[in-house]
């Protein structure tokens, strides 16, 4: 009876220690998806400290949202975050699925954004980020056979231009093996590449700074304003509202990010749901745990 009272006592204080680790210092998820191919594959499991912009306090619907040790996140982290729309805003975000994206905007920052709101001509953060090219539909099979060759799986088709030609997703890394194959010959386009119709700057918005209201925006701000600001805010033609007043400017009283997946063909980012507030964050993506090879097993994520 005592052998197994001393097992009893020694896995409680197992379990006690593994749930004060998670709810202290480090987190783990899976990854639901491909948006973070090739930095991160579905199905890999990762470790994700707690601790990078401050300990996020639990049960934010009890107690309101604090943090210890508050510190702001830098472009190019890859953050673990709560949904900051989803379907229903009264579940408290703490509880919120969670999603994992690239930092591509902090508070402040201004982004040159295509009508797709994707990056146009800014900097590759990641050497894993992808971009959109297009191709002839008539060269689709030479496509196929190209990427067998050169072992690039799992890259779907995303979509087709208004001409018929057919788009896909590719790394810097990756155009550059195909076009040194027979890309030149298949005649690759970046999609967008040169034409700068429709894009715009984003202001992202930060603690007391003051954002002007433009056409391109309007709809982004106001969502931002009645979701996260708590304010009644609502759009007529290129005009916004807040408590039922004409809006050119508004102050934000929160941090907030934009979130980008690697892959542009992967909608799971900011282009969905909108900023992500500092109070959705949770961590920064520490190591890989659970990967999709041995070669990648506790690999540092950047």
């Amino acid at each position: 009876m005592k052998h197994w009272s001393t097992w009893l006592k020694w896995g409680g204080v197992v379990i006690l220690a593994a749930l004060l680790v998670r709810a202290l210092l480090v987190t783990s998820c899976f990854i639901p998806s491909s948006g973070m191919e090739n930095s991160l594959y579905r199905g890999e499991g990762v470790l994700v400290n707690k601790w990078s912009y401050g300990l996020r306090l639990p049960c934010l619907s009890w107690f309101g949202y604090h943090r210890i040790g508050a510190r702001v996140a830098e472009k190019g982290d890859v953050v673990l975050f709560n949904n900051p729309n989803p379907s229903d805003m009264e579940i408290p975000v703490d509880h919120r699925e969670l999603y994992i994206s690239r930092c591509l905007g902090c508070p402040g920052d201004t982004l040159m954004l295509d009508e797709n709101l994707l990056p146009a001509g800014g900097e590759m953060i990641s050497p894993c980020a992808k971009n959109l090219y297009t191709y002839p539909s008539s060269a689709e099979d030479s496509v196929l056979h190209l990427l067998g060759d050169l072992g690039i799986v799992g890259n779907m088709l995303a979509g087709y231009t208004e001409e018929g030609r057919y788009i896909r997703s590719f790394s810097h890394r990756e155009i550059s093996l195909i076009r040194q194959s027979m890309g030149y010959e298949i005649g690759f386009e970046r999609l967008g590449e040169g034409d700068t119709c429709g894009i715009h700057p984003f202001v992202v918005p930060g603690k007391g700074r003051t954002v002007d209201v433009n056409s391109w925006n309007v709809n982004l701000l106001c969502n931002t304003i009645r979701n996260h600001e708590g304010r009644k805010a609502g759009v007529s033609g290129d005009t916004l509202f807040v408590e039922g007043r004409i809006t050119a400017a508004y102050t934000f009283t929160k941090n907030y990010y934009w979130m980008a997946s690697d892959d542009p063909a992967n909608l799971g980012d900011s282009r969905l749901f909108g900023f992500v507030p500092e109070d959705h964050l949770i961590g920064k993506a520490w190591r890989i745990w659970f990967p999709v090879c041995k070669e990648r097993f506790f690999q540092y994520i950047r």
